[in-house]
């Protein structure tokens, strides 16, 4: 059974999560700068089995896409042309950043690791995957 990887690409940074091989539980995998993402993946897809990637796509209050969109269609089109056969499908994640301030706000994390924009943005990814995978139970 295959994994199912969740990206939030961002101009410097690009959070990753994934599932179990169930796929029962997201969990937050690593951060990596946006100029290592294509290595990181080749790597990643050559350890692990994945079945399905996810990618945030940020989109305003109105459901139009943000100005964000500038370098994620870019990474997009390249993604699909160098993995033609990986499905791919974009998330909405919307507020997906503020949500993972609340949930570390939460979760007692110490205010100076709050401030680290990697955690953040690995966080994020994970918060995408799990609305997916609600969303497949709510579906199934």
């Amino acid at each position: 059974m295959g994994r199912i990887l969740s990206i939030d690409y961002g101009n410097k940074r690009v959070g990753l999560a994934v599932t179990d091989p169930l796929k029962i539980i997201a969990t937050r995998l690593t951060t990596v700068s946006t100029a290592d993402i294509w290595d990181f993946l080749v790597n990643y897809f050559v350890s692990e089995d994945v079945e399905l990637v996810l990618v945030g796509y940020p989109k305003q209050l109105n459901n139009e896409p943000s100005d964000a969109i500038r370098y994620i269609n870019p990474f997009l089109k390249k993604f699909r042309m160098i993995y033609k056969d990986m499905p791919l499908r974009l998330m909405d994640e919307r507020f997906t950043s503020v949500m993972a301030f609340q949930t570390m706000i939460d979760a007692g994390v110490k205010k100076k690791d709050r401030q680290n924009k990697s955690t953040i943005d690995g966080v994020s990814a994970t918060i995408i995957l799990q609305s997916y995978l609600e969303e497949q139970k709510y579906l199934k």
